[in-house]
């Protein structure tokens, strides 16, 4: 039987997803982490089929989401977007410390997973954390800067007012710099890496998501099996049943 559990952990509230008979073992760990303006909760049908593979699976609730959520417009809520994300990837590191500390998690088989807005958040961690061990982007983005460059260009062709003068977002821009995967390639260490993406994404563009892939994929030229990137020419944000089932392969192969 699989178990949901809801602890706090240092003031984030996850849910601790595993098989009832091996909760009290060391186990290969995932975090999953959601998307914006989602909430934890959405996906529970990844960690069900993690945890039936033997995977202790957390997902975190992200600042200003969920049990998170604060007062906030949707608008005041996309100019926090690049807060959440840098406060969720350091708040990766707290919830692994937790469930290595605890003899939970095996240090040796930790992956990480998101979909859109987790999905960048997996892969500007994988700049920061060396204890990753493998990882998948749901239509995520490695591009930080030229993301966030192109959000501001996307809400000033809206006409939507921008509380940030021009200096405060090249600040930003500039904090951006050490989370963004594709000013720091070798970072990757050839550690194994599947992508998935919906050709018709309008949220996530997927163009340059996929150009980042053949710009990695000669890293990975002696470990090939290690990088793999799923296109589905039919989907816009939504990912495919494909795209869990292959995630969930995924760790199966690299994690367990």
């Amino acid at each position: 039987m699989i178990i949901v559990d809801h602890p706090v952990i240092d003031s984030v509230p996850v849910l601790h997803v595993v098989k009832e008979e091996l909760k009290e073992r060391k186990l290969p760990f995932i975090i999953f982490v959601h998307g914006f303006e989602s909430a934890k909760e959405h996906n529970l049908h990844y960690a069900y089929l993690l945890a039936e593979k033997g995977f202790r699976v957390v997902l975190p609730e992200s600042l200003y989401h969920g049990e998170r959520s604060a007062e906030l417009n949707q608008h005041d809520l996309m100019f926090r977007f690049w807060e959440v994300i840098i406060q969720t990837i350091h708040e990766l590191n707290i919830l692994k410390n937790h469930y290595v500390h605890i003899g939970l998690a095996d240090e040796d088989k930790i992956g990480v997973v998101g979909t859109s807005m987790g999905g960048i958040v997996t892969l500007g961690a994988l700049t920061q954390y060396d204890w990753i061990k493998a990882a998948v982007s749901l239509m995520g983005s490695p591009y930080y800067v030229e993301f966030a460059k192109g959000q501001v260009q996307h809400f000033q062709e809206l006409g939507v007012h921008i509380p940030f003068t021009e200096d405060e977002l090249n600040e930003q821009y500039e904090a951006l710099i050490p989370y963004d995967l594709s000013k720091h390639i070798e970072k990757l260490q050839n550690r194994p890496l599947m992508f998935w993406h919906g050709k018709k994404d309008q949220t996530v563009p997927y163009d340059p998501t996929f150009h980042f892939y053949n710009k990695i994929k000669e890293r990975y030229n002696k470990h090939p099996e290690k990088l793999l990137f799923l296109t589905d020419e039919k989907s816009g944000h939504k990912v495919s049943r494909e795209g869990l089932l292959k995630t969930v392969e995924w760790f199966d192969t690299w994690l367990s």
